[in-house]
């Protein structure tokens, strides 16, 4: 049997994702039997993102919660990357993270990487164009509800001239082949852009205490670089919880793009466009005819109305199941 090709990395993600496949390539841990009941306990009502694996991998989250257990405490980091208006795929990383806070009673930072969106050519954004999509997605983080007392939003280019020093030790203890062997960096990546780690990696150590990062599993990369320099350094290794991606619109391939309105459910769109974005492009994996769909409805395993609901959306696991048959 063939392998579906997929692709991952922190910046693109195309075909099929095999979760378990990436766990064993990106070398991570599954969130499974005794330690997803610990984190379960913890999260109280938000335990259905466990429970559902809904985020589903992590690094030294045992570590975390020991931690935590003997009185050490932890920190949380997360962040975006402003590249044009915030969709439902966003924001599930936010609302994981305000519960563990929440549940940890502590601090928030949240990177917003302006820098990074407008140094990736790609993308093709001006220096304006990042700055605009920056302050319009803190506000829509901020509108989580993060506790405004233990929070920091950090926008990089106005932060980094009070963490440049710090930058500059973590970019010395970084070489080239180490990050080009992580990231694919070629002769013709900009030198801007070959630099970036180091200053996403800055906000894993702003505190001598354990650093735990909820994210989408693309965001890896940057961490296990982290992780091979932070104990030279006087840190800790920074923990991770990785989730899987919401599916876009149009089926379970790839995910949500801001630059795909197809795709994807802006927060900023408003109840008819939302319903005319569900009608027109949701996938639901119908049956063979149009009567025999309305008899029996979509495939919930490919069902991405459905899926949404299971991923984020409805808690009860007993409507879930109402609604699934």
């Amino acid at each position: 049997m063939v392998e579906e090709k997929f692709v991952v990395t922190p910046w693109e993600v195309t075909g099929a994702v095999d979760y378990d496949r990436l766990i064993r390539d990106f070398g991570t841990q599954p969130i499974a039997g005794p330690l997803a009941k610990k984190l379960e306990e913890i999260l109280g009502d938000a335990a259905y993102l466990i429970r559902r694996h809904v985020f589903f991998s992590h690094r030294d989250l045992n570590l975390v919660l020991d931690d935590y257990a003997k009185g050490r405490g932890l920190f949380l980091y997360t962040g975006r990357g402003p590249s044009g208006p915030m969709h439902i795929g966003h924001i599930l990383s936010f609302y994981f993270t305000k519960w563990l806070q929440d549940k940890f009673h502590t601090n928030v930072y949240i990177q917003i990487t302006d820098d990074e969106k407008f140094l990736e050519e790609k993308r093709n954004l001006s220096y304006e164009d990042t700055q605009k999509w920056a302050v319009d997605n803190i506000l829509e983080i901020a509108a989580v509800g993060f506790d405004p007392d233990r929070t920091f939003i950090l926008q990089d280019t106005e932060f980094i001239g009070h963490a440049y020093p710090l930058i500059l030790k973590i970019a010395r203890r970084v070489n080239f082949s180490l990050a080009k062997s992580v990231f694919g960096f070629t002769g013709e990546t900009n030198i801007g852009f070959a630099f970036y780690p180091a200053i996403q990696i800055l906000p894993s150590l702003l505190e001598k205490r354990r650093c735990l990062i909820p994210s989408a599993i693309d965001q890896d990369p940057y961490w296990r670089i982290q992780r091979d320099i932070a104990e030279s350094m006087g840190y800790y290794k920074a923990a991770a919880v990785h989730s899987k991606f919401l599916p876009p619109l149009t089926g379970m391939k790839d995910k949500m793009s801001s630059s795909k309105p197809e795709t994807a459910i802006y927060l900023s769109d408003d109840d008819k466009t939302v319903r005319n974005k569900v009608y027109r492009f949701a996938f639901s994996g119908g049956q063979a005819t149009k009567e025999e769909h309305r008899k029996k409805g979509g495939d919930p395993d490919v069902d991405v109305p459905f899926q949404w609901l299971y991923m984020f959306f409805e808690p009860d696991d007993k409507r879930i199941e109402q609604i699934r048959v």
